[in-house]
């Protein structure tokens, strides 16, 4: 299994506990990212050790191709000295010896894929793990702008509020029918200014009224 692999299951799994506890985003959002840097340092830890096991398998592929130099150095030499069956004996030693060395070369050839795949697969988490971080502060602003805006909203449809809204429509008819009391004791009575502007508005009356008969005279001395 793939580190991405393995690391969505550890999310995904730690997503649904949060869902079904209905914990907050902030807190999943700091989870995700717990994991994830757990999971760069388990991994990075994971690729040290591939790296040692590199070396350990190169220290043995060298010590392997040290004796099958040094076995063809025998079998020469014994057969130098007229030993053909001591000669047999180390070329068939320098054989197996060429065999792990071969054999560790090519396994040393997969590590090196693996550790390969591994820098890259830490580096894509390094990313992914920043880019978290970075939007890990707008999340958590937005949840509680969210949060707020919720609490606005529940208050403002509340049945309190309703209330509150009714005691003032309450109080508006009661100043309303004040007001309406203030100014029925009003009606019928006026002060003296108000008497006097009567008498100008009358005086007016009759003055135009004089004018108007005067000109319906006149009118008819003209015909």
């Amino acid at each position: 299994m793939g580190i991405f692999s393995r690391f969505t299951d550890i999310i995904n799994s730690n997503i649904n506990n949060l869902l079904d506890k209905a914990e907050d985003p902030a807190k999943m959002v700091r989870l995700i990212i717990q994991e994830m840097e757990d999971t760069l340092v388990e991994v990075r830890s994971s690729s040290a050790k591939t790296l040692a096991d590199k070396k350990d398998l190169a220290r043995q592929a060298m010590r392997f191709e040290k004796d099958e130099r040094l076995w063809q150095e025998k079998a020469e030499l014994a057969l130098s000295k007229g030993r053909e069956d001591l000669a047999r004996g180390a070329l068939i030693e320098k054989k197996k010896c060429a065999e792990n060395a071969g054999s560790l070369l090519h396994e040393l050839t997969n590590v090196d894929d693996h550790i390969s795949k591994l820098q890259d697969e830490i580096s894509q988490l390094q990313e992914k793990l920043a880019d978290a971080k970075a939007r890990q502060k707008a999340i958590i602003m937005r949840e509680k702008t969210a949060s707020s805006r919720l609490k606005v909203k529940k208050n403002i449809d509340s049945d309190r509020v309703n209330d509150a809204l009714s005691r003032f429509d309450s109080y508006e008819r009661k100043i309303d029918d004040i007001e309406a009391q203030v100014e029925s004791f009003d009606l019928g009575s006026k002060s003296l200014a108000d008497e006097i502007a009567d008498l100008a508005d009358d005086e007016n009356i009759d003055d135009e009224l004089a004018q108007l008969k005067a000109k319906m005279k006149s009118d008819k001395k003209s015909k």
